[in-house]
């Protein structure tokens, strides 16, 4: 995002939090790059003007199986973030509005984020995600040739143009199940044989990376030709994957920590951003260590929003921590490790049992819950994470995005925001995993050792991501 121009700096010289809007802009074109600054003069209802920033681009929206981009603008008001933009579509002479629940009829766009704006819980790129989700389930635009029908199935006849090219054609009735696989190496093949037992896939794509020193396997799968896998190393394969899997590694023999990592951050410079330019609308899993580092990576590299980018995080250890409780323990009930995948992890329960049908919420520390959570925490230790139990974990996440299932994970997401987190960081949070990617679990309070953890964590991921040129 090209914020120098003599124009919009001279503009955003006079908002009253210049720096905060500045950060939040640069924040929007991380994951929303199509989201342009420009400058404008805004006039109100009462006829007053105000030269502003704006922000002009389309907002991609799946409806009947295919990617459409819909046109929208956002006004930023001098006082950005601490009140929220006035958003509105910005119809072609060839599209005509749907007014409707969410949309009036001028294109003035009304969202439960706006009404209920409330920085820094609020967020632009929150709201633009809430967005797409609504336009999804009620375009707001049609074609002139369809006002009096008002049919929302007779979409814009030029958004045909606007399509985004996922690499294959879908039938709106049939779900795509493509699912790619990016490294070699054991973990690779564990994930690909998981996957294949556990999900219904139409394809598999399995593609060794140049560089990377999980190489192998590969060869034969060529060899057996399992049904429905393809093998290859061109990125170009993976195009059109509802979800794509990176476990690759590339590790240096460098002395310091950081510069080791430095090395899979190269790596990942050229197979993220073509993951994601030959795959738009792909849930992005990643597998490559350190998870909670390379999943920043990734999302930052790929401009996908953070829903569609998670890490494998602590989902092995959640599972098991589940098992204990419910088959060793008799506490019936889901619960979570969440944190750092390190020594600094922590366990949580949820205060819904297993069976009861109800969305999870976090269980805040008790007297009861912390010595059960103990307990099983130590019959845990000793149990390892072995690339096929990682591949099962990766093809449990794997199934939940494919099936649409709505089950909680514990992924490493970006947790700014969730439970008093300020930094940029991705840590394993309880996640609810369908179709459209990751929706955290509300933050709780934690007890004072959890927190403790949890805060160095995000400490020193903070001090390790900015040694690293991304």
């Amino acid at each position: 995002m090209d914020l120098r121009s003599e124009k919009i700096q001279r503009i955003l010289s006079k908002y009253k939090f210049h720096d905060v809007a500045v950060e939040e802009l640069q924040k929007i074109h991380r994951i929303y790059p199509g989201m342009a600054p420009s400058t404008g003069t805004y006039t109100f209802s009462d006829g007053s003007q105000k030269d502003l920033v704006r922000l002009v681009g389309n907002t991609p929206v799946q409806y009947e199986g295919r990617s459409y981009n819909f046109p929208v603008q956002l006004w930023l008001m001098d006082s950005f973030p601490f009140t929220p933009p006035i958003c509105l579509l910005r119809p072609t002479p060839t599209m005509v509005i749907r007014e409707g629940k969410h949309v009036d009829g001028v294109g003035r766009i009304h969202l439960p984020g706006l009404h209920n704006w409330d920085y820094p819980k609020s967020s632009v790129v929150a709201l633009l995600a809430e967005m797409i989700a609504k336009f999804e389930e009620d375009p707001p635009l049609s074609s002139k040739t369809t006002v009096d029908s008002k049919d929302p199935h007779e979409l814009l006849s030029f958004v045909s143009n606007l399509r985004l090219n996922d690499g294959e054609s879908r039938h709106p009735d049939k779900p795509n199940n493509k699912v790619s696989v990016i490294g070699g190496g054991d973990l690779g093949m564990a994930t690909v044989m998981s996957i294949l037992s556990k999900c219904k896939v139409d394809k598999l794509v399995f593609i060794d990376v140049t560089g990377s020193s999980t190489k192998g396997g590969s060869t034969d799968l060529e060899i057996f030709r399992l049904p429905q896998v393809e093998v290859s190393r061109d990125l170009s394969a993976s195009a059109g994957s509802r979800v794509v899997v990176v476990t690759a590694n590339a590790w240096s023999s460098e002395q310091s920590y950081a510069s080791v990592v430095q090395t899979n951050v190269d790596l990942y410079r050229g197979i993220i951003p073509n993951l994601s330019r030959f795959s738009p609308d792909t849930i992005m899993l990643i597998a490559s260590q350190p998870v909670d580092v390379m999943t920043h990576v990734a999302w930052r590299q790929s401009c996908l929003p953070p829903t569609r980018v998670i890490g494998a995080g602590c989902n092995l250890d959640s599972e098991r921590l589940s098992h204990i409780l419910d088959v060793n323990l008799n506490a019936h009930k889901p619960a979570w490790v969440i944190g750092e995948l390190s020594d600094n992890k922590v366990a949580v329960m949820s205060n819904t049992g297993l069976s009861s049908g109800e969305q999870p919420e976090i269980a805040a520390e008790s007297n009861s819950t912390k010595p059960l959570l103990d307990r099983a925490f130590e019959m845990m230790k000793n149990r390892g994470q072995r690339s096929w139990s990682v591949g099962l974990s990766i093809a449990d996440i794997t199934n939940s995005v494919l099936t649409d299932k709505m089950k909680t994970h514990s992924v490493s997401t970006l947790a700014q925001g969730w439970g008093g987190i300020g930094a940029e960081v991705f840590l394993s949070l309880p996640c609810i995993m369908g179709s459209n990617g990751s929706t955290r679990l509300a933050g709780v309070s934690l007890g004072r050792e959890e927190d403790s953890k949890l805060r160095e964590s995000v400490t020193a991921l903070s001090d390790l991501i900015s040694q690293l040129k991304i």
